[in-house]
């Protein structure tokens, strides 16, 4: 009996969460192929005897040891030999091994039956992938608690030899509910010193403990959700799980193991947020020069060509970068976002290839695909790309030119499809002088160069950022705001803005807090840094220049009918009859 098949009531509830948090159909195999656990759409599909024809896609994760992602169900080359490939009734698949000390004890399958579900997989792959892979960790942490079973001594040292390798806070007791064992691990997320804990009663130390309830009724635990208190009195909302101990069928006391992570759909939650909407049409922005940027980067979009997007801080690099991948014909595949200033260089190197089990110390057991590998048949956007150091910007270069990449401590190279769009605010050419920038690699990322303006030269752009910042916040914060002051504009249009798009948000999200409800976002609403470092210039005519220009931003994005100049004149806080004048005086 496999270590699945042991525990397969826990797997199938494992299936049905995985299922309800992700909007797709699951299935978990053992590594003897069994079904151990899926969704009622899977249990009503046809049984399939596995053959030599028909078991490739699972023979591939089991012998690879590595996830597939698979969008053409009987047309893709592991179905070649399939007798069913012409009346499959899967649309996609994710599959993600279960994976333990380099060992494959199961599979565990997100897969589609219409094209709902198809969709779903295929714009979420990256993060079905990273939550799939959460599940299989913890799968794989429950066969490792059979394994410990199975090998349990009954003597205290060896005990404590066994959970010195996991990194799950333990706790151990005997029939009388005396601790034996805390790890390292319970240590620091109890505030108790071991040495404080042991002898003691484990009511007493912990009130409240699982360990309790489980001695007392005689069964293991799974996946009690609960709180415990610290030493100092702070709650720790825990998973934990208690699994007796019994040496020939004589109880000899209980472990208990936990974790501090976020339920299922709270992490299902965090890993599916980002901007997929994100299109050219969305970008904001009637400017000439922005109406360029966009009619350049729209061009491109269907190119595979590398693009090296420039620009100050807060222009909206990454909101482009993502309108061009969803324009692309890899809109269906993941878009991965890394921002290479942001990561540590130990760690950086990891994350953008991968490693195997055991590479270097806190390596997973299993090991790890790098984002290279997760976004096959997407986009990999790499901001901040200054900062990387030279190391990996070699091996980014022999990436872009050989198409494979290497785990580390692997000789194997495994072949990526991925375009490549990388970002950054500082002068590359100059840092290539100075030497912390390599020539070869700019050149290979600067096949479409492209360029995001700052704020401040695209400042008739100002009225509509700021109306949607204005609708943006007010909904945030409960506020309803009917519009700007002239005044209020006019130190808005006054100021240079090197904080650029960013910075506006944070001034206006500001105002509005400040802003009576109904009313208009005044000047003195506005940060005081605002009138503290605007130039003063004549204000006469800065004030004429910067009035046209908005009004005729406006003219132009909401037309020139009798119920757009009202609501023109609402917006900026004048009447009708004062925006007629406007007009006429300006002569638009």
């Amino acid at each position: 009996m496999s270590y699945l098949e042991q525990i397969q009531t826990e797997v199938q509830q494992f299936a049905e969460v995985i299922s309800e948090a992700l909007h797709v159909e699951t299935e978990i195999v053992d590594d003897s192929w069994q079904v151990t656990g899926a969704t009622c759409l899977v249990f009503e599909a046809p049984v399939m005897e596995w053959n030599n024809t028909n078991s490739k896609i699972t023979r591939q994760v089991f012998e690879t040891k590595r996830a597939l992602l698979l969008s053409d169900p009987g047309q893709n080359q592991l179905c070649a030999e399939c007798t069913e490939k012409d009346c499959c009734f899967y649309k996609a698949g994710l599959y993600y091994p279960i994976l333990l000390r380099g060992t494959c004890y199961g599979m565990i399958s997100l897969v589609a039956f219409n094209e709902e579900q198809r969709s779903n997989i295929m714009d979420n792959s990256y993060a079905f992938m990273k939550f799939t892979s959460k599940m299989a960790e913890i799968l794989a942490a429950k066969i490792q608690e059979l394994i410990i079973r199975e090998e349990l001594s009954s003597t205290n040292e060896y005990l404590k030899t066994i959970i010195s390798s996991v990194h799950e806070g333990i706790i151990a007791c005997n029939t009388e509910g005396i601790i034996t064992c805390l790890n390292e691990t319970a240590e620091k997320k109890l505030g108790i010193a071991s040495d404080d804990a042991l002898g003691r009663q484990i009511a007493e130390v912990i009130p409240g403990s699982l360990l309790v309830d489980a001695l007392e009724k005689k069964t293991s635990i799974f996946e009690k959700s609960t709180e415990y208190q610290s030493a100092d009195g702070s709650p720790l909302h825990l998973i934990s799980n208690v699994t007796l101990v019994k040496k020939e069928e004589k109880l000899l006391g209980a472990v208990e193991s936990f974790n501090t992570d976020e339920s299922l759909f709270r992490i299902a939650h965090r890993l599916l947020r980002g901007d997929d909407a994100a299109s050219f049409s969305n970008i904001i922005g009637q400017s000439r020069v922005m109406r360029d940027v966009k009619s350049a980067a729209s061009a491109i979009a269907k190119s595979p060509s590398t693009v090296l997007i420039t620009g100050e801080s807060g222009t909206g690099k990454e909101l482009f970068a993502r309108a061009i991948h969803n324009a692309s014909l890899r809109s269906d595949n993941p878009f991965i976002p890394i921002n290479c200033g942001a990561i540590p260089d130990a760690l950086l190197e990891s994350e953008l290839f991968g490693y195997e089990g055991g590479s270097f110390t806190g390596a997973k057991a299993s090991g790890k695909p790098g984002v290279f590998e997760m976004a096959q048949g997407g986009t990999i956007f790499l901001d901040e790309i200054g900062d990387m150091p030279l190391n990996l910007q070699v091996k980014v270069l022999r990436v872009l030119q050989e198409k494979t990449v290497q785990h580390i401590g692997s000789a194997r190279e495994i072949p990526v499809d991925v375009r490549v769009i990388a970002a950054t605010n500082q002068d590359l050419s100059a840092k290539i002088k100075t030497g912390t920038f390599r020539e070869d690699l700019f050149y290979r990322l600067n096949v479409i160069p492209m360029t995001i303006p700052p704020l401040r030269e695209r400042k008739e752009d100002l009225p509509l950022l700021i109306h949607f910042l204005c609708g943006k916040y007010a909904q945030v914060l409960n506020r309803e705001i009917t519009g700007l002051s002239e005044d209020a504009l006019d130190l808005l249009y006054q100021y240079d803005w090197p904080g650029n798009i960013r910075e506006l948000e944070n001034a206006v999200e500001y105002a509005i807090n400040y802003t009576f409800d109904g009313g208009l976002i005044n000047a003195a609403s506005l940060p005081r840094w605002l009138s503290q470092h605007t130039p003063q210039t004549t204000a006469g005519s800065i004030e004429q220049m910067s009035e046209r220009e908005k009004i005729k931003s406006l003219l132009q994005t909401n037309g020139a009918s009798l119920e757009a100049k009202r609501q023109i004149a609402e917006f900026l806080g004048i009447s009708l009859a004062t925006l007629y004048r406007k007009i006429k005086k300006y002569e638009l």
